[in-house]
């Protein structure tokens, strides 16, 4: 058995590999299912009403696609330049920190029309600044970026949780953990039911982040230093200030997840902020190759698993946990459909040995 590269890559292919893989993941997890006792055409059903089945399912599953879509942004940004942010979870926290801290104590110093412009502008230039540290420790010492966005998580959640159990918590609260309500001005305008304004943020960042990695010079060199970074210097690009600016870009995105976070649904610093969007996010851009675009459509599935695996609980008293499982093993069999998309098994026939002219005769 051999495997050789594709020359080219067609969308057919694509399409009908990644519908298998899909389907291969439906069937297997629906055996899993059938094997404790739940029918798995209902609890397919059951899953797609409780996320999608009526306004008040839609808007939910909105609720949740929005962060996911923003951290989704920030990992696809990074991983375009073969820069891996997994840090995405912790400038998320760093991000909402930095808002809730202006809105809380320099809030009141700022004009109305002032203070959404500014939440935003902190979450940026914090998750920016957060997101830029693993980025120099790259370019100069050469340190895996993997580990260190990975282990700056961590410094982000625990020292954030210290600030709102800590300094920051509101007596209020009775230690439960949580700052005090940020003021109304800086709340996110509702649509309908929760879903949030948030909505826009998200579609906007997706379309500029479209035009500005396909149409524009930058977008090019991003290309560039992922696909080669040897030919990009040879090309006359700066592939560390590329690398510094693209993490600081993504950190910053990150950080913007965290703000509409508590501008649009929390409206305070608190434990539960997240769960898990950072990660989830790797998961979303690898299913959405790497596409501004497909990460909206994207996120709003997963999301869309995750609060239908709420309604199992209420439903069919089965573990939210399903929805998991469902989404852990259609991210492994995509993986597992894109090796098919970009490889191929070749089976080389196996040639018995030339001999002599009537050497067969002779023995």
């Amino acid at each position: 058995m051999k495997v050789e590269k594709r020359l080219e890559q067609s969308l057919a292919r694509t399409v009908y590999v990644t519908a298998l893989s899909i389907l291969f993941v439906l069937v297997v997890v629906g055996i899993l299912l059938s094997l404790v006792g739940a029918n798995p055409i209902q609890t397919y059903v059951v899953m797609f009403r409780g996320a999608f089945g009526s306004t008040y399912a839609l808007t939910e599953t909105l609720v949740k696609a929005i962060p996911l879509m923003l951290t989704g942004f920030a990992v696809l940004l990074a991983f375009r330049a073969k820069f891996y942010n997994i840090g995405a979870e912790g400038q998320l926290f760093i991000g909402a920190a930095a808002a809730v801290g202006v809105a809380l104590y320099r809030g009141e110093t700022l004009p109305d029309a002032l203070k959404l412009p500014v939440f935003f502008t902190a979450a940026f230039v914090a998750g920016a600044l957060w997101g830029v540290i693993p980025a120099l420790l790259k370019v100069r010492l050469g340190i895996n970026e993997v580990f260190t966005t990975l282990m700056l998580n961590y410094i982000a959640i625990l020292g954030v949780e210290h600030l709102y159990y800590g300094p920051w918590s509101d007596p209020g609260a009775f230690g439960f953990g949580g700052t005090a309500m940020i003021a109304k001005e800086f709340w996110l305008p509702k649509l309908s039911g929760r879903l949030h304004t948030g909505i826009f943020i998200a579609l906007g960042i997706a379309l500029l982040l479209t035009f500005l990695l396909n149409k524009t010079p930058w977008g090019y060199e991003v290309a560039v230093v992922g696909d080669n970074p040897k030919a990009a210097r040879y090309a006359g690009i700066n592939v560390v200030k590329t690398i510094l600016v693209v993490a600081a870009i993504s950190g910053g995105l990150a950080g913007i997840a965290g703000a509409v976070e508590v501008a649009g649904v929390v409206h305070r610093l608190q434990k539960g902020l997240t769960v898990g969007y950072g990660f989830t996010a790797i998961i979303i851009v690898v299913l959405a190759r790497l596409g501004p675009i497909r990460t909206v459509i994207v996120s709003v599935l997963l999301a869309g698993l995750l609060v239908g695996g709420d309604q199992l609980q209420l439903t069919m008293k089965l573990p939210a946990a399903v929805a998991v499982l469902l989404q852990g093993a259609l991210f492994l069999s995509v993986l597992a459909g894109e090796f098919f998309i970009r490889y191929k098994l070749t089976f080389p026939r196996l040639r018995l040995p030339k001999r002599e002219e009537g050497a067969w005769i002779r023995q």
